[in-house]
């Protein structure tokens, strides 16, 4: 076979892939440094149907959300830790403070008759001072309140950290038993106005923890129509000639259904949410300490059948300071209910 005859090299054969478009010139030999640097090769031709060189097309933004269709996927932004929300948190079951006098004693566990009031001086001394200390309960409970609600910080370790409420409420109960039951600490100064005062920060803890699961604009509705119920409730109790304090066995009823009632709902909403027994439950516990409450205004006014003694201020404001929190506390459960429905 001669020479002419053997088939083409490697470099020779253009190829399927190539097409028409001519093979590039083969490489120079390699430059040395005294040696100049040859000019680079020119670019291939473009294929046809490619882009154009220059900047390239951006792709088209998406269309807006119709209304009615699926969310569009989320692009960016602050999307941080949301707080979770418990709109059907329970309130604690706090039993009302049920007076209990004996017909046969002028001063029995702190109450006495209408005829141990003969001097108005002393008896407006006494409502000032007990208006005063619920002032400061009540300041001090709506600045805890308001520090749960706005601050994050604050609300998210709260939420996280619920073993801190139940221990303010074992220090709540433990408060609540040694000035409800013991008249020695509830009359001493100032062991009277230490147990009030550790009563009054657990308490705060415990209903600024609750209210920092709802919504703020459901604290603040709640706190306003508290403050319009016991301002309406002290006015008429101030006017009215019905003496709610003859009625006690009304009210040691009403405490011991209270109870009862919040235990089985506790029990029932443990282990299933129901709306309804929710609302029953919160209706119920607004209206038991609403009139809890104008029962213990009339007996701190007095001129009524039963009326606090003097040296019971002490236990006159705790038995308010309880009535107003347990009904912003049913009110707020109350909203809550209610906007969740909506």
């Amino acid at each position: 076979m001669s020479k002419l005859d053997l088939p083409p090299s490697y470099d020779d054969w253009p190829g399927p892939q190539a097409g028409s478009h001519p093979q590039p010139p083969p490489y120079p030999p390699p430059a040395y440094e005294d040696q100049a640097q040859p000019a680079p090769y020119p670019p291939y031709p473009p294929y046809p149907g490619t882009y154009p060189p220059g900047p390239q097309p951006q792709h088209p933004t998406p269309y807006p959300a119709q209304p009615g269709l699926y969310p569009q996927p989320w692009r960016g932004g602050d999307l941080g830790y949301q707080t979770p929300r418990m709109p059907h948190i329970m309130p604690p079951v706090i039993p009302p403070v049920t007076p209990t006098t004996h017909p046969d004693s002028g001063d029995a566990e702190g109450f006495a008759t209408a005829g141990s009031w003969n001097s108005t001086a002393v008896r407006h001394a006494f409502i000032q001072k007990v208006y005063l200390i619920l002032a400061a309960q009540l300041l001090v409970t709506v600045s805890i309140v308001a520090v749960f609600t706005f601050v994050e910080p604050v609300r998210l370790f709260v939420v996280r950290n619920p073993g801190v409420y139940w221990a303010s409420y074992a220090v709540y109960l433990v408060c609540y038993i040694v000035l409800a039951c013991f008249e020695g600490p509830r009359r001493r100064f100032p062991s009277n106005l230490i147990f009030l005062a550790i009563l009054t920060l657990a308490m705060s803890y415990m209903t600024g923890t609750i209210s920092s699961y709802y919504d703020t604009k459901a604290v603040f509705l709640a706190l306003g129509i508290t403050l319009i119920v016991c301002i309406i409730v002290t006015v008429f109790c101030f006017q009215t000639k019905v003496d709610f304090t003859k009625c006690r066995g009304l009210f040691c009823v009403l405490g011991m259904v209270f109870v009862v009632t919040g235990i089985i709902s506790i029990i029932v909403l443990s282990f299933h949410y129901v709306p309804w027994l929710d609302m029953l439950l919160a209706a119920v516990g607004t209206i038991v300490f609403t009139l809890f409450f104008a029962l213990h205004t009339q007996l701190l006014i007095g001129n009524r059948k039963h009326s606090i003694s003097p040296e019971e201020y002490v236990f006159a404001a705790l038995s308010i300071y309880l009535d107003v929190v347990q009904i912003f506390l049913f009110l707020l459960q109350i909203i809550s209910v209610s906007s969740s429905n909506d």
